[in-house]
């Protein structure tokens, strides 16, 4: 009876560290702070599919502008190096961030140096760049299983899970007031274990998919 029991507590105890680590979109305690005010966002689904947590002010209208003031993305807060995401692998990604998502804006609106009585102000960040171990699968939740896996992660043999967020804001340069705000946990390759090395294609895709996002988006199909 205690074995039958201890299995039972044993499943639903995987069940929801698996839900846990399932979630698509980034939670408030991963909020970086570069966006003054998370009020508002929504889980909707982008143009590529994939999910993401916005927030369109209702009276805006794409029309009423007639260009975008780029401001280059950045990291926030500034990223440390580590034996498995180096420097190297950082400056790529956040320059080549920086050109996949201007030529995207540029796709849009005219992009200026100066902001003029019709302007977009683009703000974004780069808020994390993160590797974990994978989570368990439910097949792995039984006792016995449980500790092998638990064995895997210690000696370095789980594959590991990539993730780059992403936020990012348009203002309206005539009133200070932000428009449009998104937040994005984009879930790059996988590493084959802790001792694995990310090199900047480990992410290139998420990169890939937020240019594209933000050429086809539709402020119509936005959730409400």
């Amino acid at each position: 009876m205690r074995t039958h029991t201890f299995f039972k507590v044993a499943v639903l105890s995987g069940l929801l560290a698996l839900a846990g680590c399932a979630s698509k979109v980034a939670a408030p305690e991963q909020y970086s702070g570069f966006l003054k005010d998370y009020s508002g966002l929504q889980q909707t689904t982008s143009a590529t599919g994939k999910p993401t947590l916005r927030w369109v002010d209702p009276s805006y209208n794409e029309a009423n502008y007639d260009s975008i003031l780029w401001t280059p993305i950045t990291y926030y807060p500034a990223p440390k190096p580590t034996t498995q995401i180096g420097q190297k692998t950082l400056d790529e990604l956040l320059a080549y961030t920086n050109t996949k998502m201007k030529t995207a804006i540029g796709q849009r609106k005219p992009v200026v140096s100066k902001p003029g009585k019709h302007s977009l102000i683009f703000r974004g960040a780069i808020t994390g760049v993160s590797s974990q171990k994978e989570g368990l699968q439910f097949y792995e939740v039984v006792p016995v299983a449980l500790i092998v896996a638990g064995t895997q992660m210690a000696t370095g043999h789980r594959t590991m899970d990539t993730h780059l967020y992403f936020e990012g804001e348009l203002i309206d340069s005539a009133t200070n007031k932000t428009v449009m705000k998104v937040v994005r946990k984009g879930e790059g390759k996988e590493l084959a274990n802790e001792n694995t090395q990310m090199g900047f294609a480990t992410l290139k895709q998420v990169v890939d998919d937020m240019a594209t996002d933000a050429t086809m988006f539709d402020v119509h199909k936005t959730a409400k």
